[in-house]
């Protein structure tokens, strides 16, 4: 064998390996995600909703696994690259979980944006219990975190209440879209009485 032939081999050999593990993952992947529908059509009560993410996570696992063997074949040490991902992973589980409110308060501010439950004032109220009342008051400004009330009870009458986006999604609400809660009935003033019969 040549000189200069024997000093490519081995990068040639790696770069052969690397398109051949390449290739086997797109094939599998392809393969799978086949099977999967066919079996979609062959049970038709499952739904489409459960094959198009199991789709979804056999093409990442496929790929991330076909990521790992490359690699591993330019030279990257196996425990090094599981060390790195399971340390990723674990600080990733840390901090969702540490941001969780937060995170919960803004999809819950997308939601409130993108569904419209309430409008800029409309007079809401979070209903707590059956028998506890809840905060009400009418929607002066909704944010990324908070929703802003006017309280309009009779003890706190102007005061700001921050409501948090993610109590509306947790909670009942009763909304009046007039901008004003409705005033309780009074009882009838006494008229006469029943009339006997002659």
């Amino acid at each position: 064998m040549p000189e200069w032939l024997a000093s490519w081999s081995e990068p040639l050999i790696r770069s052969g390996q690397v398109l051949l593990i390449l290739l086997l993952a797109w094939l599998l992947q392809r393969l799978l995600a086949r099977a999967l529908s066919r079996l979609g059509a062959r049970y038709p009560q499952v739904p489409a909703e459960l094959l198009q993410p199991l789709r979804g996570g056999v093409r990442w696992l496929v790929i991330g696994g076909a990521g790992l063997l490359v690699l591993e074949r330019l030279g990257v040490s196996a425990q090094i690259l599981w060390t790195a991902l399971t340390g990723f992973v674990a600080v990733a589980a840390v901090a969702f979980f540490a941001i969780w409110s937060v995170l919960s308060n803004l999809f819950c501010a997308l939601l409130i944006f993108a569904l419209r439950p309430f409008r800029l004032g409309d007079c809401v109220e979070v209903i707590d219990s059956a028998d506890k009342p809840g905060v009400k008051g009418r929607v002066l400004a909704i944010n990324l975190f908070y929703t802003s009330l006017e309280d309009l009870g009779e003890d706190a009458q102007g005061a700001l209440v921050q409501v948090p986006n993610s109590l509306f999604f947790q909670k009942a609400v009763r909304r009046w879209r007039n901008g004003e809660f409705p005033r309780p009935r009074q009882p009838e003033a006494d008229g006469p009485g029943p009339v006997a019969p002659d």
